[in-house]
């Protein structure tokens, strides 16, 4: 039987949303021939495990279990890549979005010349439901923030619930960065307004169990994916999300020379040292925390990683000091002698972090 439909849902620690998830999806696609693709970032809690389980009483239900490799976005194309459907869904697996308007998604799509109808709860009919203040603000927060990169009116581009074509989907794959957890404005960016949409209204049910996956780490991809995509991909995401994290470790720096230096008293010199170590500290949590969260160290690792990242940052503020001397001495004005040389001990420090700190510890893992 060829499947007509793929539902993509990636997990992480949903068991218990599982059983009930295939139970509604059965239910609104009777007559639609379709299989889910689980997609599971090697869950603690077994939800691989009762995936398979699965499987074996109904052939429609998939499994994809990624080892050492997190991220929704990441996730959804693998899935989708795993398929070979002609029109594919994606959807969270903590059953808040309204699986019963997948047919209506999927007849749109066969009869109208779309190539993407989108899930909004900010157009009449749609709703936030029992959604908290807190985050619905957050939700129009980061849906007005995606303007400045949308060349598109959408209502809501941070919806995690969308159907697409195969074939537009082909011809943007390449485009995508493949990170962080708003996959659907990674997409649309990535089209660069050549996208033909619709968007159907749903409203968002509470969600009873698990906990929801949003916070600082999800927040902070958001904002890179935006500047990424801002600046046309001239860099690595995550070469902008490490320059960005370096960014703050002046701050850091400052606020300990105050202390030590003007409030505490101590040399300047030896005031300068430890708090160029404390940012080197700082920057180095933050990254490991967000910029390689992917590949993030614990335990004996992690001081061992930190141990590295000194050694490489050292080497770097070298060669910022010796860049930047180099041109100025060649009558660079001095300012932008100083950018040379910060700039050359950023590509540096991104280097030798990301190769040594934190190197791929997995061939395969598609974040690069």
């Amino acid at each position: 039987m060829i499947n007509e439909l793929t539902i993509i849902i990636p997990t992480y620690n949903e068991r218990d949303n599982i059983q009930a998830m295939v139970a509604c999806l059965e239910n609104a696609l009777q007559g639609i021939n379709w299989e889910i693709i689980f997609v599971d970032d090697d869950s603690p809690d077994g939800t691989a495990e009762l995936v398979r389980s699965l499987i074996q009483a109904d052939s429609r239900i998939r499994c994809v279990q990624r080892i050492k490799r997190k991220g929704l976005s990441s996730a959804c194309i693998e899935g989708i890549m795993a398929s070979s459907a002609p029109y594919i869904a994606v959807m969270d697996a903590d059953l808040q979005h309204d699986e019963r308007i997948l047919p209506r998604m999927l007849s749109l799509l066969k009869n109208q010349p779309l190539d993407i109808v989108i899930g909004s709860r900010y157009i009449q009919g749609g709703s936030t439901g029992a959604l908290s203040p807190s985050r619905v603000w957050i939700s129009r927060a980061a849906t007005s923030l995606s303007r400045v990169v949308l060349n598109q009116s959408i209502s809501d581009p941070m919806s995690g619930f969308f159907m697409l074509r195969r074939s537009f989907f082909e011809k943007i794959m390449r485009k995508l960065s493949g990170r962080g957890f708003k996959i659907l404005l990674d997409i649309l960016v990535s089209a660069a307004g050549d996208v033909r949409f619709s968007e159907q209204p749903y409203s968002m049910r509470s969600r009873t169990h698990g906990e929801s996956k949003l916070g600082a780490a999800v927040i902070w991809e958001y904002l890179i994916l935006l500047l990424y995509k801002l600046i046309g991909r001239l860099l690595p995401a995550r070469f902008i999300s490490f320059a960005a994290v370096g960014f703050s470790g002046i701050f850091v720096n400052l606020f300990f020379l105050w202390i030590l230096h003007r409030l505490a008293s101590i040399d300047f010199i030896f005031a300068q040292m430890a708090a160029t170590l404390a940012a080197m500290t700082s920057n180095y949590i933050m990254n490991n925390q967000l910029t390689f969260r992917d590949r993030k160290l614990a335990g004996k690792g992690f001081f061992a990683g930190l141990a590295s990242f000194y050694l490489a940052c050292s080497i770097g503020a070298v060669i910022n000091v010796a860049v930047a001397d180099f041109f100025y001495l060649r009558t660079v004005v001095w300012w932008l002698a100083g950018a040379f040389g910060a700039i050359s001990g950023a590509v540096w420090n991104y280097a030798m972090t990301s190769t040594f700190t934190w190197r791929e510890r997995d061939e395969n893992n598609i974040l690069k």
